[in-house]
């Protein structure tokens, strides 16, 4: 294929089909797909497969790869939930009567073309193209090369629902992966209203830097978690260890432990044994490496400054020893990448100065940073997790797949 502007073409088209679709149609199309999902999920992980097969299990994205019949049921499961949540679209914003008789009114309306381009992450396959449809918006889906196989299945059953309900398939349409369409989607402006990069901080910056398409980041997690000296030491390894080790691949998961200078003595023997069975290696600052070292950890370096303010994306983090709140806040304001930060304590002063003096998407107290997910907040599924702060901030999901449209009614009126 030497360019796509056939396909970017129908995805224009295809706006004036689903944005004229009713919320119940919109929900029925949904409730299909999760069907389609669940009755052919050996087809799929057959698919999936082949993409695995592909990719060394020293690569930190092949959890984020994997479908099986699990994820395929949540999947599914997602789906449905985002069929029951309010139709974001068409909502009343305001309405005011001007003395000069003008009726005007804001409401909201769908974006348009949503070009979204991620990795190796197939359930963002279905997310956005569910997400999609239940706001009235066409998606433009270029996944990475190494879902190659999943991604073709999933949008053929996705686009093969469409065609029962005699809709337009054109409604989400997978890109080809050669890279050289990239820079044609991120261009587009004539047929694509936002373009979404979910992945890598590499990605984000080349579609930042190369983008004439507005876009909204959703940026790489670089998270840390906060052990005041006033922390339930038990409860702060808990929430250390689901952080760091739950899902260790994802952008919520923690990167960094931040530990007040007088619980290391206490807290490390408490935290140790936890994330020994992971095999989780632990780049020390200079103050924590001898504790560690002494309790005989065998997954241990010493950390360089490159070990701050980096996503391990793997059963690594790295600790950096602190002397109170004052210090703790420094660091995380230096090393964040403003995604997604908390803090262990029971100092509700401490607790209250950390949440709203933190820059980022989403702080939390006495939890982990693993809650920060379109469905653990109610909101269905995310397209990703925004860390700018226009239009869209968090998980970013089917409440803001829309923007605003002023409607104006008269009977005559002119301007002096």
């Amino acid at each position: 294929m030497d360019n796509i502007q056939q396909i970017l073409q129908q995805a224009a088209q295809a706006t004036k089909v689903i944005q004229s679709l009713k919320a119940e149609v919109k929900q029925a199309v949904l409730k299909s797909i999760a069907n389609i999902l669940s009755l052919n999920a050996e087809t799929i992980i057959a698919q999936n497969q082949l993409d695995l097969e592909k990719m060394p299990d020293t690569d930190s994205k092949k959890d984020r790869l994997l479908l099986n019949l699990e994820r395929i049921n949540a999947l599914a499961g997602s789906l449905k939930e985002i069929a029951v949540l309010p139709d974001p679209t068409h909502q009343l914003v305001s309405s005011k009567h001007l003395s000069n008789g003008l009726l005007i009114e804001k409401k909201t309306v769908p974006l348009g073309v949503i070009g979204v381009i991620y990795e190796a992450r197939p359930n963002v396959t279905v997310d956005v193209a569910a997400l999609c449809i239940r706001s009235g918006n066409v998606c433009l889906l270029r996944g990475g090369s190494d879902a190659f196989y999943t991604n073709i299945i999933l949008v053929n059953l996705i686009r093969g629902v469409l065609k029962s309900f005699n809709l337009n398939e054109n409604i989400v349409q997978l890109l080809p992966v050669d890279r050289k369409h990239v820079f044609e989607l991120l261009t587009a402006n004539k047929y694509v209203d936002i373009i979404i990069p979910r992945g890598s901080q590499q990605l984000i910056n080349f579609v930042r830097e190369n983008a004439k398409v507005p876009v909204i980041e959703t940026g790489a997690g670089v998270c840390h978690t906060y052990v005041d000296k006033s922390a339930d030491l038990h409860i702060a390894a808990n929430i250390v260890c689901n952080a760091k080790v739950s899902r260790p691949s994802v952008c919520n998961s923690l990167d960094t432990m931040v530990l007040d200078v007088e619980i290391l003595g206490k807290f490390l023997p408490n935290l140790l044994p936890l994330l020994l069975p992971y095999k989780v290696e632990i780049f020390a600052d200079e103050k924590s490496y001898p504790y560690i070292l002494a309790a005989k950890y065998p997954y241990l370096q010493k950390a360089t400054e490159e070990d701050f303010g980096r996503e391990f994306l793997a059963f690594k983090c790295s600790i950096k020893t602190v002397n109170g709140l004052e210090e703790a806040l420094a660091h995380i304001q230096n090393y964040s990448s403003k995604h997604s930060e908390a803090i262990v304590s029971n100092d509700e002063v401490n607790i209250e100065r950390f949440l709203n003096e933190v820059d980022a998407a989403a702080v939390f107290a006495n939890a982990s940073t693993r809650f920060t997910d379109g469905g653990e907040f109610g909101l269905g599924a995310e397209i990703g997790i925004s860390t700018q702060k226009l239009h869209a901030r968090g998980p970013f999901a089917l409440e803001k797949l829309v923007t605003e449209k002023w409607f104006v009614r008269g009977n005559g009126q002119v301007r002096g």
